[in-house]
């Protein structure tokens, strides 16, 4: 990969990056509120469970097929795309997450590419279809791609793991450092699928989101 388009993948996986990520949990903090989520042994394995279960077959599968349609101007496969990412999310939370997330990165678009409004014109926006036009504009290929936006994701959930049941600093790297080994076959399998085989079936995260909407303390939008 040329130098600049790994930088730019770098900048685009950063928690940094202003569009919001940190301010989610996912449904981590329900988890935690409800008992599910309870140390660091419970954590990483429901971050992991995540990775595999959510992340992969839905956002990252999306991301891989939304890179080439991005490179290829195939503006009517884009909205496809976009439309099921807004279909498939089943809580007001992770709605508000997506399109939040993904309005606020396409201002951050707008100052980087002159066409970023024209190109995302009567698009309700989601969070991995912004990310897929900027690493397309990077040049970078679908797997790094992939793998830079799985690594944005375990660093925000990991963050919000250290705060939310709370963790030590220390726990929080050596979760990231698990979830860094889980991600090469997390993207193998999001890169495997299509149409027919992208899916977003998680309904017990599905009900924690929904009890998260109604969680008397919280420290996260989700």
């Amino acid at each position: 990969m040329a130098p600049q388009s790994l930088l730019q993948l770098i900048w685009l996986a950063s928690p940094a990056l202003p569009v919001g990520g940190f301010s989610y949990s996912e449904g981590l903090e329900a988890a935690v509120d409800s008992g599910r989520v309870h140390d660091e042994a419970s954590a990483a394995h429901w971050l992991v469970e995540q990775l595999h279960l959510t992340l992969a077959p839905g956002d990252l599968a999306v991301l891989a097929a939304a890179l080439p349609a991005w490179h290829a101007g195939d503006q009517a496969r884009v909205r496809v795309l976009n439309d099921w990412v807004l279909s498939t999310r089943e809580s007001a939370e992770f709605r508000l997450q997506t399109e939040q997330m993904g309005r606020s990165f396409l201002e951050w678009l707008k100052l980087h590419h002159p066409d970023a409004q024209a190109c995302f014109d009567g698009l309700a926006t989601t969070y991995p279809i912004a990310f897929a036009f900027a690493a397309a504009r990077s040049g970078a290929d679908a797997r790094s791609a992939c793998l830079a936006f799985a690594f944005g994701w375990a660093e925000n959930m990991t963050a919000a793991a250290v705060k939310a049941v709370p963790l030590g600093q220390s726990a929080g790297q050596r979760m990231l450092a698990r979830l860094a080994q889980e991600m090469p076959a997390a993207v193998d399998d999001a890169m495997a699928r299509d149409d027919d085989t992208r899916q977003a079936f998680s309904p017990m995260l599905a009900i924690l989101s929904a009890q998260h909407e109604h969680q008397y303390s919280r420290l996260f939008r989700s």
